[in-house]
């Protein structure tokens, strides 16, 4: 049976989310069943999910509840309505901070997304346009401006790694799909060739590629098994061949695959 989870916020919910999809993915053999409330900034909106929380307590399944909401009175009023489960994110650190600064925290509701500055805001917008523009090889003349590119077959992660490195990390990031030709030709292409420092490949299990491709294009060539299972194959080898760097997808989150990019991979580059 899933657990409920409630996630809570005044503002975006990406501190809360995150830290709590961290904390849980500890517990692999529960299922969790995660509800969002971002900008519960009034008292009208904070008590009517106070009251649904109040209510799944009374009922004998009370769901785990984290927020990073700032204002002390909804504090405490989700202290009291949650029945003990109440993990509040900024009350389990800010104590300890205050103690050993000396100074006592002025709690804003969003203003860990306001640390940074008009340039770093420029910087991850201008990434962003670039990831969208050069996304599954549609344009490639620009390439020399790319911080990495991300090569592999279709629907192995690559879409939404470079989306991530631009949006978390500022960075350009271009994708290339190796599609048959490439792949039955054994031979990098050679607009890669030009650009082999800032490759990297993406690669997956073909037994899971087949699932994901079979929700796309059921029943096709494109996704069947013994398609997923050749493209891998050859494109592996192709990695293999040209000593470009691996990381399996199979089993790994977008943030993962993006952290080890940037901190594994992209240190080496440069």
């Amino acid at each position: 049976m899933s657990c409920r989870v409630f996630i809570l916020s005044d503002h975006t919910g990406i501190t809360a989310g995150s830290i709590a999809r961290a904390l849980l993915a500890q517990f692999p053999h529960q299922d969790f069943a995660l509800e969002e409330h971002p900008f519960l900034d009034d008292r009208k909106k904070l008590s009517a999910v106070a009251e649904q929380i109040e209510s799944l307590v009374q009922a004998g399944t009370p769901p785990l509840v984290f927020s990073s909401i700032v204002d002390g009175d909804s504090r405490a009023l989700l202290k009291e309505k949650s029945g003990g489960r109440l993990f509040d994110i900024f009350q389990a650190f800010t104590p300890g901070l205050e103690e050993l600064l000396g100074v006592a925290a002025s709690p804003v509701a969003g203003h860990l997304h306001g640390i940074g500055n008009a340039d770093l805001y420029i910087e991850r917008i201008r990434a962003l346009d670039y990831a969208i523009i050069h996304d599954d090889g549609g344009i490639t003349k620009n390439y020399a401006k790319a911080d990495t590119i991300l090569i592999g077959v279709s629907r192995s992660g690559k879409t939404p790694t470079c989306l991530y490195l631009a949006l978390h990390n500022g960075l350009q990031a271009a994708n290339y799909p190796l599609v048959d030709e490439d792949l039955e030709a054994a031979r990098l292409p050679a607009l890669l060739q030009e650009h082999r420092g800032k490759l990297v490949a993406l690669t997956i299990d073909a037994a899971q590629l087949h699932r994901i491709r079979q929700q796309r294009r059921p029943g096709s060539r494109y996704s069947s098994l013994e398609q997923c299972q050749w493209e891998v194959h050859q494109a592996e080898a192709l990695f293999r061949e040209y000593r470009i760097p691996v990381i399996d997808t199979t089993a790994i989150s977008i943030e993962e695959i993006a952290t080890r990019i940037t901190t594994e991979i992209m240190q080496d580059m440069y």
